[in-house]
């Protein structure tokens, strides 16, 4: 079975305590069950994982690097917008990654609208809520059958 990795980052766990009319009422043991569930439909196995701390993640996304994988659905919550050393870390992973975000950040604060990892995202959906991360399910099915690599919007130095 097919492989992807579902990351939440910084205070998504509290998802069902925050506000609602940006985050709607699933929490994100509710969200992950339900992504579980449409992406085993789509013949992929899921694996979760959600921190608060910035190292964590780092080093989480260090190990997908290294691992079987076939994609990567991310949500960073506000690293987003300012963590260099996650987007380091991303530029490691080499599968197609869909950057996911629940609320319309293009609707937010300024300060939202800016992500410091969008040139490392193959698929970018957000405002859809729960929706979105389905969407994300679909769109990396698709890359990963006709055999996609990830995008890179940057030189590389090979």
């Amino acid at each position: 079975m097919r492989q992807l990795a579902l990351l939440h980052g910084v205070n998504l766990d509290m998802l069902g305590r925050r506000p609602r009319e940006h985050y709607g009422t699933l929490t994100l043991a509710e969200l992950e069950s339900r992504v579980r569930h449409y992406a085993y439909e789509r013949g992929f196995h899921l694996h979760t994982f959600q921190t608060n701390h910035e190292g964590v993640m780092v080093e989480h996304l260090h190990q997908l690097a290294g691992s079987d994988i076939d994609g990567l659905i991310f949500n960073p919550g506000a690293w987003t917008h300012y963590s260099w050393a996650i987007r380091d870390a991303l530029e490691l992973v080499t599968v197609p990654v869909a950057e996911v975000h629940l609320s319309a950040l293009e609707e937010r604060e300024e300060w939202r609208r800016i992500s410091v990892i969008a040139d490392l995202a193959a698929i970018r959906v957000s405002g859809k809520g729960l929706e979105g991360y389905l969407e994300a399910v679909d769109k990396l099915a698709r890359e990963i059958a006709a055999g996609r690599a990830p995008l890179r919007r940057y030189p590389t130095d090979e």
